[in-house]
């Protein structure tokens, strides 16, 4: 698979050049991401996501095939001759002789998530172009987390999750932290898999087979902002580790299309279904994981998810919506929606996963909410309170 033709003319090198020079720094592109800063493991479906899975590392300039061949014998007289059909653009490896089957001898609990290779389109917005982003990191054990959640209702395709906090009498100490009644639990080490190349992503210098190496124990491509899309839907993508802390390993997982949200000004609020639609894809493997989070900003109280067929729409039972807005709601409400595909490899300490994804978050409304990040924008006589509301 390739998703340009290898055979490129002098102008068309020279235009990735030109984009290859422009684009320096894909790690800005999800400064946002968390798990690098807790030093979890995260998991690319859990929206923030592929976006929660890894941070950024900056300052990368290491590995990866990412620089463009130059032609040693230009002409640039515009008349055709033998030589000019040497003008191909970048030698790039082909994805034939890379070995996507590489099975790890040891393998531990499939249950326990220890790692994420995450590839995610980014949706052109408003001035800023769109992209490919790829980031990964791997732990040698789960990742806690403080906060855990537990299903209350169902119904169809969603649930509603209610927040747990855990208590122990007895403070955890060298930095774990409490993950359940009177349970302690330290944060896991990342590690050095070696080198990993990259199949069937499309890289700056217009190669979709390439190596990443670690930098600080995260992988990302390097050589400039990978292009947008990097990736056919469809097409089988791939990531083989070379072998490190543990066995060598490689994942599987399936191209998907951006997303494109075709509902809009959509309402929360009590004994009211929610309509959501979209433009379905042609990936059979890919799913639509949905994430209502009306509270974030005030301490979320509650949580929608809901899982469901990439076949464009889906309706949030009214039930469940107006026990969330029981629960409570904050300033800045939205919606969260992302395809995404899964592969997975079970190594020593557990699985990790290879999750390509796209995703679109959405505002949406709440009848007699006003939402503000300043008291200039509240009515007169309301001020702006911290859970961004106006009152």
């Amino acid at each position: 698979m390739r998703l340009h033709p290898r055979n490129r003319n002098r102008a068309l090198v020279a235009t990735r050049l030109s984009r290859a020079l422009a684009a320096l720094a894909l790690c800005n592109l999800v400064a946002s991401a968390a798990a690098c800063g807790d030093d979890g493991g995260g998991s690319g479906t859990d929206t923030a996501t592929a976006a929660d899975t890894v941070d950024a590392t900056t300052g990368d300039t290491g590995g990866g095939d990412d620089t463009l061949a130059a032609d040693s014998t230009p002409d640039d007289t515009g008349a055709a001759d033998a030589s000019d059909g040497a003008d191909t653009g970048p030698s790039c490896p082909d994805p034939a002789t890379v070995d996507l089957t590489v099975t790890p001898t040891t393998a531990g609990d499939p249950d326990v998530l220890v790692g994420t290779f995450a590839v995610r389109l980014v949706t052109p917005t408003d001035g800023v172009a769109g992209s490919t982003a790829i980031l990964g990191k791997v732990y040698d054990g789960p990742t806690p987390s403080p906060v855990g959640y537990e299903a209350t209702d169902s119904e169809g395709d969603c649930q509603l999750l209610v927040p747990v906090v855990p208590f122990c009498a007895t403070a955890c100490a060298g930095g774990a932290i409490c993950v359940a009644d009177d349970t302690c639990q330290a944060y896991p080490t990342s590690q050095d898999l070696g080198a990993v190349t990259v199949v069937g992503v499309e890289n700056a210098a217009g190669c979709d087979v390439f190596s990443m190496s670690p930098i600080n124990k995260t992988y990302q491509p390097t050589g400039g902002t990978l292009p947008y899309p990097a990736f056919v839907e469809g097409d089988t993508l791939g990531i083989v580790t070379a072998g490190g802390a543990y066995d060598a390993f490689a994942i599987t997982a399936k191209g998907v299309a951006d997303l494109v949200i075709t509902s809009t000004d959509l309402v929360v609020e009590r004994d009211a279904d929610i309509a959501l639609t979209w433009e379905a894809g042609g990936e059979p493997s890919a799913v639509i994981d949905v994430r209502l989070d009306i509270s974030h900003h005030g301490g979320t109280k509650g949580v929608l998810t809901c899982t469901t067929d990439d076949d464009g729409a889906l309706t949030i039972p009214k039930a469940l919506v107006t026990k969330l807005v029981d629960l409570g709601y904050a300033g800045l409400p939205t919606i969260v929606v992302t395809r995404h595909t899964t592969g997975s490899a079970v190594i020593a300490p557990g699985r990790v996963d290879l999750d390509v994804s796209a995703q679109v978050e959405q505002a949406v409304s709440i009848p007699g909410l006003v939402s503000c990040t300043d008291t200039a924008q509240c009515p007169d006589g309301e001020t702006c309170q911290d859970d961004l509301t106006c009152q």
